[in-house]
């Protein structure tokens, strides 16, 4: 007996025979998403997840965007091997101030003269960062600590009572692509924007309070900025990377923006916005 399909039958029969068998999505978070805030948006893009479950593979910070890998139904069973895949990223690292987080969503603890640096010696300094690195977890992160994750313990200004947790991770690569300026109003408006994206509490108020106190509107000063391609291992932090690279050139640094470009075969050019 022959049996015929229109094209909706058949794209509807894929779609459960995938949930089914489970599938990975390969999507783009954000500029200011969590990763829970873009799988909701997911089941609103695709409504046939609506009842799946769904989870992420690799977690991205509010001010990091790029490709975040989510797995749907039983493709949650073979979490590791999706956590374990390697990273690339396109890391913009700001210099002349650092924060508590290691990123512009955080408050203002260190600032300083950079005018002195050179593309020639953040590359050298870079060279510190190849290879196998023992990395500590940045203070503003999720990890748990004796049942509570750092950004609790970092909150209620308890760090000093714990142990920071690091581990090992690989960069293959790293390179500075360019060195540029960023003239003081522009840096602001960006910052201002950039945090007015997130939701829930991150401190959003008093971090632009902090900011504004040290950049203003009408300012003339410019600050530099570098451009760095990261190849590495599963469980590397960026910004732990941008703070790592100011302590190696004896500047405060923090990570302006941070773009993830890959994850394993899963490129940005085909993730799902």
């Amino acid at each position: 007996m022959l049996i015929s399909f229109t094209i909706t039958e058949m794209a509807s029969f894929y779609k459960r025979t995938e949930n089914k068998a489970g599938s990975v999505v390969n999507l783009y978070k954000g500029l200011g998403e969590t990763p829970r805030e873009r799988l909701e948006r997911l089941r609103s893009q695709k409504p046939h997840f609506e009842h799946e479950v769904l989870s992420y593979a690799g977690r991205l910070d509010p001010m990091a965007e790029g490709v975040m890998l989510c797995l749907v139904g039983s493709a949650n069973s073979r979490r590791e091997e999706y956590l374990d895949m390697s990273k690339e990223y396109t890391l913009d690292v700001l210099f002349g101030f650092e924060t508590d987080t290691y990123d512009i969503l955080g408050k203002v603890i260190e600032s300083g003269e950079v005018d002195h640096l050179r593309k020639r010696s953040i590359g050298v300094a870079l060279n510190e960062f190849r290879g196998k690195l023992n990395q500590e977890y940045p203070p503003y992160s999720s990890k748990t600590v004796e049942g509570k994750s750092l950004f609790q313990w970092a909150r209620e200004g308890a760090l000093s009572s714990i142990t920071m947790p690091s581990r090992t991770v690989t960069v293959y690569e790293i390179d500075i692509t360019h060195l540029y300026k960023i003239k003081e109003p522009q840096l602001l408006s960006y910052i201002e924007t950039c945090v007015a994206k997130v939701n829930g509490d991150f401190r959003q108020e008093e971090v632009v309070r902090i900011w504004k106190r040290h950049l203003k509107a009408g300012g003339m000063r410019e600050f530099p900025a570098a451009t760095i391609k990261i190849s590495c291992s599963s469980g590397t932090y960026a910004r732990s990377i941008a703070h790592g690279l100011g302590a190696e050139l004896g500047v405060p640094a923090l990570a302006l923006h941070i773009l993830r470009t890959q994850v394993g075969e899963y490129t940005i050019e085909k993730s799902l916005k």
